[in-house]
């Protein structure tokens, strides 16, 4: 049967080693991206397989449903949600179009592009969906003296996340399988168009975020730290996850009380 795998994003960086990798595994490919030259030239160059360019900027609802259209007619064997853009300022500094800009890819887009892919490999019985995200997901409680802020960035892509795991648990046993991939800092133009230079910051490959995605999908992660050495950090992230979530009650926590309301409670105990 005929791999077919959908690439948003595909014209540079993580997209585009994808697209690279999945050619070489023999998969046809939909690609889609904002510069037309550059899909055009994959195709050129990749004529041992199908090639389909799609030109839709997905921080619109026109780009976004046009692509979802084709998620949800055309049998995916893969569906990767890697299109991005950075926009690194604080809220406040945040202008809309910018703000609306970065939800529209990173939050609006991949949710109703799987959804629309969702349907037809369960029908199928099969299929993949891979969500890009990244680090940044898992660096809300740092200082800022830590780390910059950037809180729609990061709000966005711990939504991947959190989505990701939730919607892989709601997929049980259909044969459709959900993947994240959180990697650090990689090596693409992805910086130098906010007009960053990390030229001097160590930076992982984006082929190598591609390699991890890919054998993490053999070992049945569903959320992929590339450059993460000790797994055990992260299951000890989503053991506390689970701890907290599982921690709550009805009643209110004694840290919220007034004093005199923690007075009666602690008599009543007594008296129990």
């Amino acid at each position: 049967m005929d791999k077919l795998a959908l690439v948003t994003g595909a014209t540079s960086g993580i997209g585009r080693a994808f697209a690279e990798r999945l050619a070489a595994d023999g998969y046809d490919l939909v690609l889609v991206g904002r510069r037309e030259e550059r899909l055009a030239e994959f195709a050129g160059s990749h004529p041992e397989v199908k090639v389909r360019t799609v030109v839709a900027d997905l921080s619109t609802r026109d780009g976004i449903d046009a692509v979802a259209e084709i998620c949800a007619t055309e049998p995916l064997t893969l569906l990767v949600n890697n299109a991005g853009v950075a926009h690194y300022m604080p809220l406040a500094e945040l202008p809309a179009e910018k703000a609306g800009e970065l939800v529209g890819v990173k939050v609006l887009a991949p949710t109703l592009l799987t959804r629309a892919a969702v349907a037809g490999m369960r029908e199928r019985g099969e299929g993949t969906i891979v969500n890009v995200a990244g680090m940044i997901a898992f660096s809300g409680p740092a200082p800022h003296s830590l780390m910059p802020r950037r809180a729609v960035y990061g709000g966005s892509l711990a939504y991947l996340v959190a989505m990701s795991q939730i919607l892989s648990a709601e997929l049980e046993g259909s044969g459709v399988t959900v993947q994240v991939v959180c990697p650090g800092v990689v090596a693409t133009e992805f910086h130098e168009r906010q007009g960053l230079d990390l030229s001097a910051v160590p930076r992982m490959s984006a082929d190598d975020v591609v390699t991890a995605s890919l054998r993490g999908l053999e070992r049945g992660e569903t959320v992929c730290a590339p450059g993460v050495e000790d797994a055990g950090l992260l299951d000890a992230v989503f053991q506390a996850d689970l701890a907290a979530f599982a921690g709550q009650s009805p009643e209110l926590a004694t840290r919220y009380r007034g004093r005199g309301e923690r007075e009666a409670g602690d008599a009543e105990r007594l008296v129990e």
